[in-house]
Protein backbone atom coordinates (compact mmCIF):
# COMPACT_ATOMS: atom_id res chain seq x y z
CA UNK A 1 0.00 0.00 0.00
CA UNK A 2 1.71 3.51 -1.08
CA UNK A 3 0.07 5.89 2.08
CA UNK A 4 1.13 9.48 2.48
CA UNK A 5 1.46 11.03 5.66
CA UNK A 6 0.76 14.84 6.02
CA UNK A 7 1.96 16.97 8.84
CA UNK A 8 2.89 21.03 9.10
CA UNK A 9 6.33 20.82 11.05
CA UNK A 10 9.40 19.33 11.05
CA UNK A 11 9.73 20.46 14.61
CA UNK A 12 9.10 18.40 17.80
CA UNK A 13 5.15 19.00 18.38
CA UNK A 14 2.65 15.59 19.49
CA UNK A 15 1.27 15.83 16.31
CA UNK A 16 4.31 15.68 14.70
CA UNK A 17 6.32 12.81 16.76
CA UNK A 18 2.88 10.76 15.77
CA UNK A 19 3.91 11.54 12.30
CA UNK A 20 7.42 10.36 12.22
CA UNK A 21 6.58 7.39 14.45
CA UNK A 22 3.60 5.97 12.84
CA UNK A 23 5.41 6.45 9.26
CA UNK A 24 7.98 4.40 10.32
CA UNK A 25 5.84 1.84 12.08
CA UNK A 26 4.27 1.40 8.79
CA UNK A 27 6.90 0.97 6.97
CA UNK A 28 8.49 -1.65 9.22
CA UNK A 29 5.15 -3.14 8.35
CA UNK A 30 6.30 -3.64 4.44
CA UNK A 31 4.02 -0.25 3.62
CA UNK A 32 5.53 2.22 0.86
CA UNK A 33 5.44 5.74 2.83
CA UNK A 34 5.94 9.20 2.67
CA UNK A 35 5.94 11.87 4.78
CA UNK A 36 5.20 15.42 3.52
CA UNK A 37 5.39 18.73 5.61
CA UNK A 38 6.71 22.26 5.38
CA UNK A 39 10.20 23.43 6.15
CA UNK A 40 9.66 26.24 8.65
CA UNK A 41 12.57 28.59 8.34
CA UNK A 42 14.89 26.39 6.54
CA UNK A 43 14.62 23.39 7.82
CA UNK A 44 15.49 20.77 5.70
CA UNK A 45 15.12 17.81 7.92
CA UNK A 46 13.16 16.90 10.91
CA UNK A 47 14.20 17.14 14.72
CA UNK A 48 15.27 13.69 14.64
CA UNK A 49 16.50 10.96 12.28
CA UNK A 50 13.89 9.05 10.52
CA UNK A 51 14.05 5.57 9.51
CA UNK A 52 15.38 5.58 5.62
CA UNK A 53 12.96 3.50 5.17
CA UNK A 54 10.21 6.52 5.13
CA UNK A 55 10.51 8.83 2.28
CA UNK A 56 10.89 12.67 3.43
CA UNK A 57 9.20 15.40 1.22
CA UNK A 58 9.97 18.75 3.13
CA UNK A 59 8.77 21.64 0.88
CA UNK A 60 10.69 24.76 1.87
CA UNK A 61 8.62 27.49 3.41
CA UNK A 62 10.54 30.29 4.11
CA UNK A 63 9.79 32.80 6.93
CA UNK A 64 6.96 35.47 5.53
CA UNK A 65 7.12 39.30 5.60
CA UNK A 66 7.35 41.23 8.02
CA UNK A 67 3.71 41.59 10.23
CA UNK A 68 2.44 38.54 8.97
CA UNK A 69 -0.18 37.14 10.59
CA UNK A 70 -0.87 33.86 12.26
CA UNK A 71 -4.01 33.35 9.70
CA UNK A 72 -2.03 35.23 6.71
CA UNK A 73 0.88 32.52 7.69
CA UNK A 74 -1.90 29.87 8.14
CA UNK A 75 -3.20 29.91 4.47
CA UNK A 76 0.08 30.61 2.99
CA UNK A 77 1.19 27.62 5.25
CA UNK A 78 -2.15 25.60 3.01
CA UNK A 79 -1.18 27.04 -0.21
CA UNK A 80 2.59 26.12 -0.75
CA UNK A 81 1.85 22.48 0.51
CA UNK A 82 -1.31 22.63 -1.88
CA UNK A 83 1.31 23.57 -4.57
CA UNK A 84 3.61 21.06 -4.00
CA UNK A 85 1.79 17.86 -2.78
CA UNK A 86 1.91 15.46 -5.52
CA UNK A 87 -0.98 13.28 -4.95
CA UNK A 88 -0.94 10.80 -7.31
CA UNK A 89 -0.31 7.25 -6.70
CA UNK A 90 -1.10 7.01 -3.18
CA UNK A 91 -3.51 4.88 -2.13
CA UNK A 92 -4.26 6.35 1.44
CA UNK A 93 -3.33 9.97 1.92
CA UNK A 94 -3.65 11.01 5.30
CA UNK A 95 -3.74 14.29 7.39
CA UNK A 96 -2.46 14.62 10.66
CA UNK A 97 -3.36 18.37 11.28
CA UNK A 98 -5.83 20.89 9.74
CA UNK A 99 -3.33 22.69 7.48
CA UNK A 100 -2.34 19.59 5.60
CA UNK A 101 -5.83 18.14 5.68
CA UNK A 102 -6.83 21.84 4.08
CA UNK A 103 -3.66 21.65 1.57
CA UNK A 104 -5.28 18.40 -0.09
CA UNK A 105 -8.78 17.56 -1.85
CA UNK A 106 -9.40 14.10 -0.04
CA UNK A 107 -8.30 12.48 2.84
CA UNK A 108 -8.23 10.55 6.02
CA UNK A 109 -7.83 12.72 8.96
CA UNK A 110 -6.61 12.33 12.67
CA UNK A 111 -8.40 14.59 14.93
CA UNK A 112 -5.40 14.71 17.59
CA UNK A 113 -7.82 17.22 19.74
CA UNK A 114 -10.44 20.21 18.98
CA UNK A 115 -9.41 23.49 19.14
CA UNK A 116 -12.01 26.12 19.50
CA UNK A 117 -10.18 29.54 17.69
CA UNK A 118 -11.89 33.37 17.26
CA UNK A 119 -9.28 33.85 14.18
CA UNK A 120 -11.19 34.04 10.97
CA UNK A 121 -8.91 32.26 8.91
CA UNK A 122 -8.31 29.50 11.96
CA UNK A 123 -11.95 29.34 12.44
CA UNK A 124 -12.14 28.23 8.78
CA UNK A 125 -9.38 25.60 8.50
CA UNK A 126 -10.25 24.10 11.43
CA UNK A 127 -13.97 23.57 10.20
CA UNK A 128 -12.99 22.57 6.52
CA UNK A 129 -10.53 19.70 8.24
CA UNK A 130 -13.06 18.40 10.28
CA UNK A 131 -15.79 18.16 7.37
CA UNK A 132 -13.81 17.46 4.15
CA UNK A 133 -12.22 14.50 5.17
CA UNK A 134 -14.19 11.55 3.69
CA UNK A 135 -12.61 9.31 7.02
CA UNK A 136 -11.64 10.07 10.28
CA UNK A 137 -9.33 8.76 13.09
CA UNK A 138 -9.21 9.57 16.90
CA UNK A 139 -6.67 9.02 19.33
CA UNK A 140 -9.08 8.59 22.30
CA UNK A 141 -12.63 7.68 22.55
CA UNK A 142 -13.72 11.06 24.18
CA UNK A 143 -12.26 12.89 20.93
CA UNK A 144 -14.12 10.54 18.92
CA UNK A 145 -17.57 11.76 21.44
CA UNK A 146 -16.88 14.72 20.68
CA UNK A 147 -16.70 14.85 16.94
CA UNK A 148 -19.99 12.98 16.76
CA UNK A 149 -22.06 15.13 19.02
CA UNK A 150 -20.74 18.79 17.33
CA UNK A 151 -20.24 17.50 13.91
CA UNK A 152 -22.30 13.96 13.64
CA UNK A 153 -19.01 12.17 11.99
CA UNK A 154 -17.84 8.74 13.05
CA UNK A 155 -13.88 8.32 13.68
CA UNK A 156 -12.25 5.29 14.07
CA UNK A 157 -10.85 5.27 17.80
CA UNK A 158 -6.84 4.32 17.53
CA UNK A 159 -4.74 5.62 20.35
CA UNK A 160 -0.84 6.60 20.62
CA UNK A 161 1.64 4.19 20.47
CA UNK A 162 5.04 5.22 22.68
CA UNK A 163 8.65 4.78 22.22
CA UNK A 164 8.33 2.66 25.49
CA UNK A 165 11.96 1.59 25.69
CA UNK A 166 13.50 4.93 24.83
CA UNK A 167 12.19 6.55 27.94
CA UNK A 168 12.48 3.35 30.47
CA UNK A 169 15.54 2.10 29.73
CA UNK A 170 17.72 5.51 29.70
CA UNK A 171 21.12 6.12 30.55
CA UNK A 172 21.87 6.13 34.69
CA UNK A 173 24.77 8.80 34.06
CA UNK A 174 22.54 11.32 31.79
CA UNK A 175 20.23 11.24 34.54
CA UNK A 176 22.65 12.57 36.99
CA UNK A 177 23.79 14.79 34.50
CA UNK A 178 20.29 16.80 34.35
CA UNK A 179 19.95 16.19 38.47
CA UNK A 180 23.20 17.83 38.90
CA UNK A 181 22.58 20.85 36.90
CA UNK A 182 18.69 21.00 38.00
CA UNK A 183 18.74 19.31 41.51
CA UNK A 184 15.04 18.11 42.16
CA UNK A 185 12.40 19.20 39.63
CA UNK A 186 9.11 18.90 38.38
CA UNK A 187 9.05 18.51 34.72
CA UNK A 188 6.52 19.50 32.06
CA UNK A 189 6.77 19.62 28.06
CA UNK A 190 4.72 21.73 25.77
CA UNK A 191 5.58 25.22 26.72
CA UNK A 192 4.13 27.88 27.81
CA UNK A 193 0.85 28.22 26.37
CA UNK A 194 -3.00 28.31 26.97
CA UNK A 195 -3.82 25.17 26.41
CA UNK A 196 -1.55 23.63 27.90
CA UNK A 197 -2.69 25.50 31.51
CA UNK A 198 0.43 27.07 32.21
CA UNK A 199 -0.80 30.00 34.35
CA UNK A 200 -2.60 27.23 36.47
CA UNK A 201 0.75 25.23 36.59
CA UNK A 202 2.48 28.31 37.84
CA UNK A 203 0.34 29.50 40.75
CA UNK A 204 0.62 25.58 41.58
CA UNK A 205 4.48 25.88 41.96
CA UNK A 206 4.05 28.56 43.81
CA UNK A 207 2.34 26.75 46.86
CA UNK A 208 4.40 23.65 46.24
CA UNK A 209 7.30 25.58 46.84
CA UNK A 210 6.11 26.59 49.90
CA UNK A 211 6.05 22.76 51.29
CA UNK A 212 9.23 21.88 49.20
CA UNK A 213 11.62 24.42 48.95
CA UNK A 214 14.42 24.56 46.21
CA UNK A 215 12.33 22.65 44.22
CA UNK A 216 12.63 23.40 40.78
CA UNK A 217 10.04 23.69 38.26
CA UNK A 218 11.41 22.90 34.56
CA UNK A 219 9.45 23.18 31.37
CA UNK A 220 10.83 21.40 27.57
CA UNK A 221 9.35 22.21 24.05
CA UNK A 222 6.44 24.92 23.30
CA UNK A 223 7.84 25.08 19.39
CA UNK A 224 4.38 26.30 18.11
CA UNK A 225 2.88 27.97 14.88
CA UNK A 226 0.75 30.23 17.42
CA UNK A 227 1.34 33.90 18.64
CA UNK A 228 1.44 33.31 22.32
CA UNK A 229 3.67 36.52 22.99
CA UNK A 230 0.78 38.09 25.42
CA UNK A 231 -0.15 34.93 27.32
CA UNK A 232 3.51 34.76 27.84
CA UNK A 233 3.36 38.33 29.17
CA UNK A 234 0.93 37.52 31.34
CA UNK A 235 2.73 34.17 32.81
CA UNK A 236 6.19 36.50 33.27
CA UNK A 237 4.09 39.32 35.40
CA UNK A 238 2.88 36.45 37.18
CA UNK A 239 5.72 34.49 38.19
CA UNK A 240 7.30 38.03 39.18
CA UNK A 241 4.21 38.33 41.31
CA UNK A 242 4.77 35.57 43.08
CA UNK A 243 8.43 35.36 43.45
CA UNK A 244 8.80 32.06 41.42
CA UNK A 245 11.73 31.30 38.51
CA UNK A 246 10.72 28.51 36.81
CA UNK A 247 13.65 27.17 34.40
CA UNK A 248 12.34 27.65 30.93
CA UNK A 249 14.97 25.15 28.77
CA UNK A 250 12.60 25.60 24.96
CA UNK A 251 12.98 22.63 22.60
CA UNK A 252 15.42 20.11 23.83
CA UNK A 253 17.55 17.93 21.32
CA UNK A 254 15.54 14.83 21.09
CA UNK A 255 18.62 12.47 22.15
CA UNK A 256 18.21 14.51 25.08
CA UNK A 257 14.60 14.37 26.49
CA UNK A 258 14.07 10.83 27.63
CA UNK A 259 17.07 10.97 30.02
CA UNK A 260 15.50 15.02 31.09
CA UNK A 261 11.87 12.96 31.71
CA UNK A 262 13.17 9.82 33.42
CA UNK A 263 15.25 12.20 36.28
CA UNK A 264 12.31 14.09 37.19
CA UNK A 265 10.68 14.00 40.77
CA UNK A 266 7.50 14.36 39.14
CA UNK A 267 5.87 14.93 35.34
CA UNK A 268 2.91 17.56 35.49
CA UNK A 269 0.50 17.45 32.37
CA UNK A 270 -2.40 20.10 33.26
CA UNK A 271 -3.71 20.97 30.09
CA UNK A 272 -7.11 22.31 29.49
CA UNK A 273 -7.60 20.49 25.74
CA UNK A 274 -6.31 17.51 24.94
CA UNK A 275 -6.96 14.64 22.58
CA UNK A 276 -4.25 11.54 24.44
CA UNK A 277 -1.41 13.00 26.55
CA UNK A 278 1.75 11.57 24.46
CA UNK A 279 4.30 13.67 26.48
CA UNK A 280 2.47 12.07 29.78
CA UNK A 281 2.95 8.88 28.65
CA UNK A 282 6.41 8.52 28.06
CA UNK A 283 6.72 10.08 31.65
CA UNK A 284 5.01 7.04 32.78
CA UNK A 285 6.96 4.82 30.87
CA UNK A 286 10.12 6.22 32.57
CA UNK A 287 7.92 5.28 35.52
CA UNK A 288 7.95 9.27 36.60
CA UNK A 289 5.24 10.01 38.80
CA UNK A 290 2.34 11.91 36.66
CA UNK A 291 -0.18 14.48 37.42
CA UNK A 292 -2.55 15.63 35.01
CA UNK A 293 -5.83 17.80 35.31
CA UNK A 294 -8.54 16.06 35.49
CA UNK A 295 -10.36 15.90 32.13
CA UNK A 296 -12.61 13.19 30.53
CA UNK A 297 -10.07 12.24 28.15
CA UNK A 298 -7.07 12.14 30.39
CA UNK A 299 -9.31 9.98 32.79
CA UNK A 300 -9.60 7.88 29.53
CA UNK A 301 -5.93 7.91 28.58
CA UNK A 302 -4.45 7.29 32.35
CA UNK A 303 -7.19 5.40 34.34
CA UNK A 304 -5.60 4.85 37.84
CA UNK A 305 -1.54 5.44 36.68
CA UNK A 306 -2.30 8.97 37.28
CA UNK A 307 -2.85 11.30 39.88
CA UNK A 308 -5.81 14.05 38.92
CA UNK A 309 -6.31 17.42 39.92
CA UNK A 310 -8.94 20.26 38.88
CA UNK A 311 -7.24 23.44 40.25
CA UNK A 312 -4.14 24.78 40.82
CA UNK A 313 -4.42 23.96 44.77
CA UNK A 314 -5.32 20.47 43.92
CA UNK A 315 -2.74 20.23 41.26
CA UNK A 316 0.08 21.50 43.98
CA UNK A 317 -1.30 18.91 46.87
CA UNK A 318 -1.05 16.31 44.25
CA UNK A 319 2.49 17.05 43.04
CA UNK A 320 3.82 17.19 46.96
CA UNK A 321 2.07 13.43 47.12
CA UNK A 322 3.54 12.49 44.25
CA UNK A 323 7.42 13.75 45.20
CA UNK A 324 7.16 12.95 48.67
CA UNK A 325 5.49 9.20 49.04
CA UNK A 326 6.60 6.36 47.06
CA UNK A 327 3.87 4.74 45.59
CA UNK A 328 4.41 1.07 43.40
CA UNK A 329 1.35 0.12 42.71
CA UNK A 330 1.00 3.48 40.83
CA UNK A 331 4.34 3.31 39.21
CA UNK A 332 3.82 -0.29 38.13
CA UNK A 333 0.64 0.37 36.48
CA UNK A 334 2.33 3.46 34.67
CA UNK A 335 4.61 1.37 33.06
CA UNK A 336 2.19 -1.08 32.12
CA UNK A 337 -0.21 1.21 30.26
CA UNK A 338 2.92 2.69 28.64
CA UNK A 339 4.03 -0.46 27.55
CA UNK A 340 1.00 -1.59 26.14
CA UNK A 341 0.96 1.34 23.63
CA UNK A 342 3.27 0.16 20.88
CA UNK A 343 3.55 2.01 17.42
CA UNK A 344 3.59 -1.52 15.92
CA UNK A 345 0.13 -1.73 17.21
CA UNK A 346 -1.08 1.42 16.33
CA UNK A 347 0.57 0.63 12.67
CA UNK A 348 -1.82 -2.78 12.37
CA UNK A 349 -5.14 -1.29 13.37
CA UNK A 350 -4.38 2.05 10.44
CA UNK A 351 -3.54 -0.56 8.24
CA UNK A 352 -6.99 -2.77 9.14
CA UNK A 353 -8.55 0.82 8.81
CA UNK A 354 -6.99 1.81 5.87
CA UNK A 355 -8.06 -1.49 4.17
CA UNK A 356 -11.69 -0.80 5.48
CA UNK A 357 -12.04 1.95 3.16
CA UNK A 358 -11.10 0.05 0.09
Amino acid sequence: MRIALLSYSTKPRGGVVHTLALAEALAAAGQDVTVWTLGRGGDAGFFRPVDPAVRLRIVPFPDGPAGESVGERILRSIATLREHFDGTGYDIVHAQDCISANAVDSCVRTVHHIDHFTTPELAACHERALTTPYAHVCVSATVADELAAGWGLKAEVIPNGVAYERFADTDPAARDRWRRRLGRYVLTVGGIEPRKGSLDLLEAYALLRERLPGLQLVIAGGETLFDYRDYRTRWETRAAELRVRPLVLGEVPDDDLPALVAAAGAFAFPSVREGFGLAAMEALAAGVPLTVRDLPVLREVFGPAARYAATPEALAAELAAALTGDDPTRRTAGRTLAARHTWAEAARRHLAFYRCLG
